[in-house]
């Protein structure tokens, strides 16, 4: 089923989670016992990302140095489907401009369509490490919207190839990130705003906002979207806190706040148990009121922790 559906047809907020493939080497047990933690809370649909090659610079016996190009975590593909296919829970891969061209992109998107899955997540990504401003691969995509537009073109039957025969087109809905406190890179959240619009009007079906840690900050968001005729859903995304140097990693990252309240109480944390503690309470406070205004989905970020998120789905449905 497809996420805008699921969101249309529920009468009540729903739960959804987001996963890391395994590192290269490992296996995907440990991504399944986070999931079968999880399902008696009856997820709606799984996010799973992706990541781009990485370029690592190694100093070799003799001083020279050598230049590789890796991938760390691979397989979203394949542990998109297995996922879909063995727990019967919608999954919805992350689609990269960085590191992809549109040729490679297609051909996930024909590969996934292949394998039943019908949900996307359409974004940017990431630029390569050390580099100040985000460059495109050859014949790739700039930014999001390019990339949504190349979705909803194979919506329509419009590949690569123009002449090509038979073409059948590729129905899949499609998300896009949204930035309640800006993107980063944007200079202020009125231009980051009309950039999420562009997005919403090349195709996509729904938003999922970056992490945030005062609700407000989320409906005002959403009410400034509103305002600009942005009608999709927007479903927040929430984070716990786990460690007690995200105080200091996190705004520094992702280009957020804390509020003031959460600062104080992480900055008392003697250990990281403490600061996963705090980060839980934190969490339910967030999701309870979430719940109670309505949102169509609780988006948590888990990346394959999952003791923490139990807690909170438990204490806000």
């Amino acid at each position: 089923m497809k996420v805008i559906d699921i969101i249309n047809n529920a009468k009540k907020t729903v739960f959804s989670f987001e996963l890391l493939p395994p590192l290269k080497g490992n296996d995907t047990s440990k991504l399944y016992r986070t999931i079968e933690s999880l399902t008696e809370f009856d997820p709606k649909y799984i996010n799973l990302t992706t990541h781009r090659d990485e370029i690592e610079f190694k100093e070799m016996e003799d001083g020279s140095i050598v230049k590789r190009t890796i991938r760390k975590r691979p397989g979203t593909v394949a542990i998109a489907a297995a996922i879909q296919h063995k727990y019967d829970i919608p999954v919805v891969p992350h689609i990269l401009c960085g590191g992809f061209t549109k040729s490679e992109t297609e051909h996930v998107l024909i590969d996934l369509n292949f394998l039943g899955i019908k949900n996307v997540l359409a974004l940017r990504g990431d630029g390569v490490k050390n580099q100040h401003v985000f460059k495109p691969e050859y014949n790739g995509h700039s930014n999001a919207v390019q990339l949504v537009k190349q979705i909803k073109d194979l919506k329509e039957g419009t590949y690569l190839e123009k002449d090509l025969k038979n073409s059948t087109p590729l129905d899949f809905c499609v998300g896009v990130a949204g930035y309640p406190e800006k993107h980063f890179e944007c200079p202020n959240r009125e231009l980051d705003l009309n950039y999420l619009k562009q997005k919403v009007d090349a195709g996509a079906d729904y938003i999922v906002t970056q992490m945030f840690f005062d609700n407000k900050v989320y409906y005002d968001f959403v009410d400034k979207c509103r305002e600009i005729g942005i009608t999709v859903p927007i479903i927040p995304g929430i984070k716990p806190i786990n460690l007690k140097t995200q105080l200091t990693v996190l705004p520094k990252i992702f280009s957020i706040d804390l509020p003031a309240e959460l600062a104080s109480e992480l900055a008392k944390c003697k250990n990281n148990e403490e600061a996963r503690r705090v980060g839980t309470e934190w969490a339910i406070y967030q999701s309870k009121d979430l719940v109670a205004h309505n949102a169509p989905s609780l988006h948590i970020y888990t990346y394959g922790i999952s003791d923490n998120v139990k807690e909170i789905v438990k204490a806000a449905f």
